[in-house]
């Protein structure tokens, strides 16, 4: 008798709660999300291919319940009604995504196209152009060497930039200089190696504080590398960054060996 007894009492309680939120009373819709909304939740997540799906259900159940609590007349218990609802929700979340999240690619799955030829969509939609950060780096390091250049006396400074930055050769610079072939080498050595010095020896450059960590400063000759010479080249006029690359990629017979590189 007492379960009995128990089951009338949840039964007239339940029709209680039904006869409030079939007026329309918000108190009662919050009691009722507050009893239900995590078994029901829990349910559903259980029930979809992809559980990050749950919320959205979920919160569709108790829309459904709201629409169409006036249609509930108590044939079955509250419970098991929006039991229902919330199992054929899940179903149509379920065909949903056979029908249309089943066919959508991620941009790095590999494709074919009509050619037969593979191909992924991160790499038409990837940007070749430099990152914003990167932009900021090279800024930063054109400035360090335009500075660290300022630095070096006339002589020294005419044949870096000629060499390292121009992209000229050595005889080239002995006839631009009208000077021998001895004192253009003899200059550039002792450019590059003062222009080493200044950029270690700047305040919080990147060239100093990896050098120092890898103990370079104690190096015999570690000169910059040309692409870092080449980005204090100015950008209007000729492009004297593609004549440099070229230098820099075949030396000619009178240069000494290719020098060592501190990249920054």
């Amino acid at each position: 008798m007492s379960d009995l007894a128990s089951a009338i009492g949840i039964r007239a309680d339940e029709q209680d709660l039904v006869a409030e939120l079939q007026a329309g009373s918000e108190p009662a819709f919050a009691q009722l999300i507050a009893q239900y909304s995590h078994p029901i939740y829990s349910l559903i997540a259980r029930s979809l291919r992809d559980p990050a799906d749950a919320p959205d259900v979920t919160q569709e159940v108790f829309v459904k319940v709201f629409r169409n609590i006036s249609s509930f007349h108590g044939e079955s218990s509250l419970r098991t009604w929006i039991y229902r609802i919330a199992l054929h929700e899940a179903s149509n979340q379920r065909r949903w995504w056979g029908r249309h999240k089943r066919q959508e690619l991620t941009i790095d799955a590999p494709q074919e196209n009509d050619e037969g030829e593979t191909f992924c969509l991160a790499d038409s939609l990837a940007c070749p152009s430099a990152s914003p950060f990167d932009c900021a780096c090279h800024a930063e390091t054109r400035e360090l060497v335009a500075a660290a250049l300022r630095t070096l006396a006339e002589p020294f400074r005419e044949v870096v930039v000629l060499r390292e930055i121009e992209g000229f050769g050595y005889e080239e610079i002995a006839e631009i200089l009208n000077v021998n072939l001895g004192t253009v080498k003899s200059r550039l050595t002792r450019g590059r190696a003062a222009l080493r010095e200044a950029l270690l020896d700047t305040p919080d450059s990147p060239f100093s504080a990896r050098c120092a960590s890898a103990k370079l400063k104690s190096a015999p000759q570690a000169p910059v590398t040309a692409a870092i010479l080449r980005s204090a080249a100015p950008t209007t006029g000729a492009s004297a960054s593609s004549t440099a690359s070229h230098a820099f990629a075949a030396q000619s017979p009178a240069s000494p060996a290719s020098p060592l590189t501190v990249t920054p």
